[in-house]
């Protein structure tokens, strides 16, 4: 990928919308805001389902978050889509097609980290077609 945005986000917003409580897992599903600082400003939506196992720990999400704001000052929006199984750690791919404004064409990769102290931190690669 050619170009690097980095930053923070904050949760802002975390609601549990339906848990279904099965033999060995817990399925949920819960909508999520997040507000962007650094290369990308702006704000999120997110939409997680999620698999908790039988003792309560996190075991798989899916989820697809829809961005709004500036990237490296380029106004427009753009879709992600993460997936996560068990401790393989989670992958997370700009939605082809999605791309706004001056945004419009973005592929690429979001990786997230979150520390000791729970502060996310984010890195985008990508490319603008």
């Amino acid at each position: 990928m050619g170009n690097t945005a980095g930053g923070a986000f904050k949760v802002t917003g975390f609601e549990p919308e339906e848990t279904d409580e099965q033999p060995g897992a817990t399925l949920g599903r819960v909508r999520i805001t997040k507000d962007f600082t650094g290369g990308m400003t702006g704000s999120s939506v997110v939409r997680m389902l999620s698999v908790l196992d039988g003792a309560g720990a996190p075991a798989s999400y899916v989820a697809v978050e829809h961005f709004t704001g500036e990237l490296e000052g380029r106004k427009g929006s753009f879709a992600l889509q993460h997936a996560a199984f068990g401790t393989d750690g989670v992958t997370i791919q700009v939605v082809a097609g999605t791309g706004t404004g001056e945004l419009a064409g973005i592929t690429g990769t979001f990786r997230l980290s979150v520390d000791e102290a729970g502060g996310h931190t984010y890195v985008l690669e990508y490319e603008l077609g």
